[in-house]
């Protein structure tokens, strides 16, 4: 009998060698997956090892709240703070700017702020908004969506109210994105697969409910809804991404009933916003195509602008206005800044560039306006441009994919690994000031600021710190 050739002894081997090997890779993949490890993306989509058990952080979670019975702490009108700085009704507080406009302290100790309270939560990237003393959110705990309403105080949960819905997506992650809205005693929730629920503030009973995305024809993105509803004189505005003229909807805020549509743009991530430009009062909005200015009574289109990330998802940064009569649109994924005039002229309203640069590129954040400069994340890295010209001042600071805010005169950054950060600012330099560790984990959830309190959650944490003056 004749023997192998040694080449292919050599093939068999090398064969028995990777067959083994593929068997200890797989085993090792299952044990790991067992105990926890998980390997997810971060902003910039590099994997990172991480531990997860999801099944102890859900127990944890639920033995949490069962030791906090379900109730209202405070139940008359006289006991609620209406002071203008304990409000913050929206996404990204009242204006959608990013900025908290109260003293905040800029003396941080060593170990970082005192922590008021920390306990676990529900999956997503929904922020908080408050009123009424209360934390408002959205979180996926199991199998349902769910918004809640916190004690701000204390932490304490006071009501619950969810559905059967699990968006699961394996480089985004779970849960819901887009951040309740409050207004008047009622929040407005909207889950990632388009559920639309209008609640009542103080009990979490609920009001109406629709399915944004069914009534427009509309199908979901791939990372899901994630606009906030922007609440304006009476009506519930929304994004769906629907065609035929139903790309931007508009309910009615007391009965849930359609008023009014509009476009037929595919949907982007960034919400909605009330703004006035070239001294008209309009909604602003970007989709995957383009930013527009909207009536608010019936959603006519009054000017548009050109915005279209090509190598990425459609749109998620939040335009910034800067004057009466400018806007900065910015996008990740190379894309760029830039910024654009609106005018008036013989009765219409138009839109002009003025600069474009590609050295502020916010993907998953927006910059924030302070005294004519621009300070934001240009992808992971912190800068500050000129808004006249769009020139650089200065770029340092590696904080991931986080977010900021902009209180009394400095920067507030929560970064993509769970640290609070302090930093001035200022057009002259980069000056960090002082660094904590506030929660662990991936954060992409924008951070919030109430009467001396700051709150920061993300996928798994929620934590409380005193930053009042």
């Amino acid at each position: 009998m004749t023997k192998p050739s040694t080449p292919r002894r050599w093939w068999a081997t090398l064969g028995r060698v990777l067959a083994v090997g593929a068997v200890a890779v797989a085993v090792v993949v299952v044990i790991a997956w067992m105990i926890g490890i998980r390997v997810e993306l971060d902003g910039g989509n590099l994997p990172r090892l991480a531990w997860y058990d999801e099944e102890a952080h859900f127990a944890a979670l639920e033995s949490d709240r069962a030791a906090q019975p379900i109730g209202a702490v405070r139940t008359t009108a006289a006991a609620i703070d209406r002071r203008p700085e304990t409000l913050w009704p929206a996404f990204r507080g009242e204006a959608r700017d990013g900025t908290y406009n109260h003293g905040i302290r800029t003396d941080w100790p060593d170990d970082g702020l005192p922590l008021l309270w920390h306990q676990p939560i529900g999956g997503g990237y929904a922020s908080f908004v408050a009123a009424d003393d209360r934390l408002f959110t959205i979180e996926q705990r199991r199998d349902r969506e769910v918004v809640t309403a916190y004690d701000s105080a204390t932490g304490r949960e006071l009501w619950a109210h969810g559905w059967e819905t699990l968006f699961e997506e394996i480089m985004g992650g779970d849960g819901p994105r887009a951040t309740p809205t409050w207004d008047d005693g009622r929040l407005f929730a909207l889950g990632a697969a388009g559920e639309l629920r209008a609640l009542d503030a103080a009990t979490g009973e609920l009001r109406w409910r629709t399915n944004i995305l069914a009534d427009a024809g509309a199908t979901n993105l791939q990372w899901a809804m994630a606009a906030s509803p922007l609440v304006v004189d009476g009506l519930v505005v929304v994004l769906p991404g629907g065609g035929n003229g139903r790309s931007v909807a508009a309910y009615d805020a007391h009965t849930g009933d359609i008023v009014w549509t509009a476009l037929s743009d595919v949907q982007g991530y960034a919400a909605p916003m009330l703004v006035e430009l070239a001294g008209v009062r309009q909604i602003l909005v970007v989709t995957a195509s383009r930013a527009a200015g909207l009536t608010v009574e019936d959603g006519t289109l009054l000017w548009e602008y050109p915005w279209v990330t090509s190598t990425g998802p459609p749109n998620i940064s939040m335009p910034v206005v800067i004057g009466g009569d400018r806007l900065f649109l910015s996008a990740g994924y190379g894309h760029g800044g830039a910024l654009i005039d609106i005018a008036e002229t013989g009765g219409r309203l138009s839109a002009r560039e003025r600069w474009r640069t590609i050295r502020m590129k916010n993907r998953f954040s927006t910059s924030v306006l302070y005294e004519g400069h621009l300070y934001g994340l240009d992808e992971s890295i912190l800068a500050c441009i000129d808004a006249e010209t769009g020139d650089l001042a200065w770029k340092g600071g590696r904080y991931g994919h986080g977010q900021l805010l902009l209180a009394d005169g400095h920067l507030v950054v929560l970064t993509e690994r769970g640290d609070v950060v302090l930093v001035r600012a200022t057009p002259d330099r980069h000056e960090e000031l002082a660094r904590f560790a506030a929660i662990r984990g991936k954060t992409w959830n924008t951070p919030t600021i109430v009467d001396g309190r700051l709150f920061v959650r993300n996928t798994t944490e929620m934590a409380a710190f005193d930053i009042a003056p």
